[in-house]
């Protein structure tokens, strides 16, 4: 037991190192469209099957039927995210920067491109077994993608404070016990340790002075069962609740409720058919509360207008403006077949309504998670009894949203984005 502990507490600072070193992942929202490679081979679907040690992501249940294992990989991943500005505008009309509330708030026309289009993403699963009816473990993955970079222009950049843009990393710790119900089923409980961290650049026309990076921990828990219910046939479910996290203070007149930035619940079912001996059809329905959370949730107007107007500063109030997206239900289809006993190759497509509303386009230049489908493939090439290789690739085309500068109707904006990911991870078996 002393040598579990001991190997539990290296791998967990190891696994922690991995995780700060950076995370952007905004698919579904800014929740990444899956946890571990062989999950994102199948665009995200897993609830019902788990495969690799990332499993506590999805459904912690499925972490008993891993056997001891560790995972350790990473992705590249490339958001591309541009806005344009069509309609009366700079150069045909330039506010005064001094007196935004008087001209209301006209964008400079024309398109801007976000730099920042790479980044790196790790990722760590660990799992030992106890017994033959209960293991242990531990995930360590993130969130992201509200990570825009605007340039700086001859009119004083998107929101004439400079160069625009945030930075959101949200990387989660989640210790896992799983154990069998009986041969067929399991359940699992994973406490989740969540770090944020976030910087936002450029606002001062709202009246946001920049104040460089804030952080902040919040706590959580997902809980998960899985079982087969028919030959061949899975089923199975998992809750993560809210996660509380601490204000960022220094972004207390930016966020409402004085910098509140929860992480919102979500709920996930699926089931995993194993259509023929070779071959398994995965299909996830998964549910996120982005609407539950105010700073997120609630929309920009009427408040930011009315205060913008009166010259008060009501982003940061207890019911202030937020980015106005609402809770989002994406379906996760995957399928997945054997060539050989050292090859399993995966194919997936999920879809999901973005989440923001037309009217709500000029705060979300700075967090356009506007992105609905994803197309994906990998494979799993066992290398002897006791390690294999993981691939998997994301493709989301391109996708826009557009809508009424609400602060300056004359003007209309066009989000757009797309997305590619390609992740690698290896597996050592003990």
């Amino acid at each position: 037991m002393h040598k579990v502990v001991r190997q539990s507490t290296v791998l967990f600072a190891v696994a922690a190192g991995l995780g700060v070193a950076g995370v952007a992942n905004a698919t579904n929202g800014y929740f990444s469209h899956g946890y571990g490679t062989t999950s994102k081979g199948l665009a995200g679907a897993g609830v019902a099957l788990s495969q690799d040690s990332l499993a506590a992501a999805t459904n912690p249940a499925g972490m008993v039927t891993l056997g001891d294992r560790i995972d350790l990989g990473a992705a590249l991943f490339s958001p591309r995210r541009s806005y344009s500005v069509s309609g009366m505008g700079a150069p045909d009309f330039f506010p005064d920067p001094d007196d935004l509330a008087a001209s209301g708030f006209p964008l400079a026309t024309g398109s801007v491109d976000s730099r920042s289009d790479y980044f790196l993403v790790p990722h760590f699963g660990w799992n030992r077994m106890l017994d033959d009816q209960s293991s242990i473990g531990i995930s360590v993955y993130g969130n992201g993608g509200m990570n825009t970079d605007y340039p700086n222009d001859m009119f004083g950049g998107t929101f004439y404070g400079g160069a625009a843009g945030v930075d959101l990393m949200q990387l989660f710790i989640a210790p896992t016990y799983s154990r069998k119900i009986n041969d067929t089923a399991s359940w699992g409980v994973t406490p989740i340790i969540a770090y944020q961290r976030f910087k936002a650049t450029g606002l001062g026309g709202f009246g946001v002075v920049e104040d460089g990076y804030d952080s902040s921990w919040g706590y959580g828990v997902r809980l998960g069962v899985q079982g087969e219910v028919a030959p061949g046939v899975r089923l199975g479910a998992s809750y993560q609740s809210k996660i509380f996290a601490e204000e960022f203070s220094k972004y207390d007149n930016l966020f409402a409720e004085q910098g509140d930035f929860d992480i919102p619940a979500n709920v996930t079912v699926g089931l995993a058919w194993d259509v023929s001996p070779s071959s398994t059809l995965f299909f996830d329905i998964q549910h996120i509360w982005y609407s539950d959370v105010k700073s997120i949730g609630n929309p920009m107007l009427p408040a930011l207008g009315i205060c913008l107007n009166t010259g008060n500063q009501c982003l940061g109030d207890d019911n202030g403006p937020g980015f106005g997206w609402k809770d989002m239900t994406i379906y996760k289809l995957g399928y997945q077949w054997q060539t050989s006993p050292d090859m399993t190759w995966r194919v997936g497509y999920s879809y999901g309504k973005q989440p923001i509303r037309d009217s709500e386009v000029l705060l979300n230049i700075l967090a356009p998670g506007i992105i609905e489908h994803h197309l994906t493939a990998g494979f799993t090439r066992q290398m002897g009894p006791r390690n294999e290789l993981n691939f998997a690739a994301m493709y989301a085309p391109t996708k826009k949203v557009s809508g009424e500068n609400p602060l300056f109707p004359m003007q209309d904006i066009e989000l757009k984005m797309y997305q590619f990911d390609l992740e690698l991870s290896y597996a050592w078996k003990f």
